[in-house]
């Protein structure tokens, strides 16, 4: 993963994940997706950064991040980045 790269941690089962994913996925944004369901480290991770246990965490290339965005948080975000 490079430092330009958007992270997701998030799981199949969550609703907001999948809106989210949807959501970059429409706008052609490349994004990594983690799941935090199959990966305890990973889990232990978006905990950290998001401060507790809310998913989706959205971590941009400029170090900041959204937990439990929503699309317009996510796309002002990535206008900002000029990624839009």
């Amino acid at each position: 993963m490079s430092d330009s790269t958007i992270r997701m941690y998030g799981a199949d089962w969550c609703s907001d994940c999948r809106r989210t994913k949807r959501q970059l996925d429409g706008l052609g944004i490349a994004y990594e997706s983690i799941d935090v369901a199959a990966d305890d480290e990973a889990a232990a991770e978006a905990q950290r950064i998001a401060g507790r246990q809310s998913i989706p965490v959205v971590v941009y290339p400029d170090g900041s991040h959204h937990v439990e965005p929503s699309n317009a948080d996510v796309e002002a975000k990535l206008r900002e980045l000029s990624l839009l």
